[in-house]
């Protein structure tokens, strides 16, 4: 079941976030880097924010245990190439164990229905250059890379690929 996230929700898309992201980028082990990072960024309180900003909007997928997944759709983001709207899909985790399940597509789905009833022209977001797995994903589902941009964690960058969706409606004539 896909639904809109609630306050009471933020403990839980903490602990998706901490597990996907340390999942998807932490292949050998933990460094104080990363350790710092994941649990500055990933907290209950900061999701709580993120659920009461009127500026986002985050859906989660819910199982009969609990969340599995959320994404989240952000209206007032800065482009970081020209031709991009300002509606960005900041965050789409999937626990692992649920990947394969159609969990991710759906999630995507709803973030783009909101996109387009905002308006919005086209979509955007950025993944880890090396996620060869998300960047299929999103190949998969109309998502063209458009450019480069880094990811900051402190002082170190990492590339990113920033790929982008025309999200307009088909118009016959």
């Amino acid at each position: 079941m896909i639904r809109k996230a609630h306050e009471r929700d933020a403990s839980a898309l903490a602990a998706v976030s901490i597990e996907v992201w340390m999942n998807t980028y932490l292949r050998e082990g933990v460094s104080p880097h990363f350790a710092e990072y994941v649990l500055t960024a990933f907290t209950a309180q900061n999701l709580r924010d993120a659920i009461g900003d009127s500026g986002k909007a985050i859906w989660v997928s819910e199982n009969g245990t609990g969340i599995d997944g959320f994404v989240t759709v952000c209206s007032s983001a800065t482009p970081p190439l020209a031709d991009c709207s300002p509606l960005e899909i900041t965050t789409l985790y999937v626990r692992p164990r649920q990947q394969s399940g159609g969990r991710g597509a759906a999630l995507l789905r709803c973030a783009l229905e909101h996109c387009r009833d905002s308006g919005g022209e086209n979509v955007w977001l950025t993944v880890n250059a090396e996620n060869s797995r998300a960047i299929g994903f999103y190949v998969r589902h109309g998502f063209n890379k458009i450019g480069t941009t880094y990811f900051r964690i402190g002082d170190r960058a990492y590339e990113n690929d920033v790929l982008k969706v025309d999200i307009r409606p088909v118009v016959t004539v």
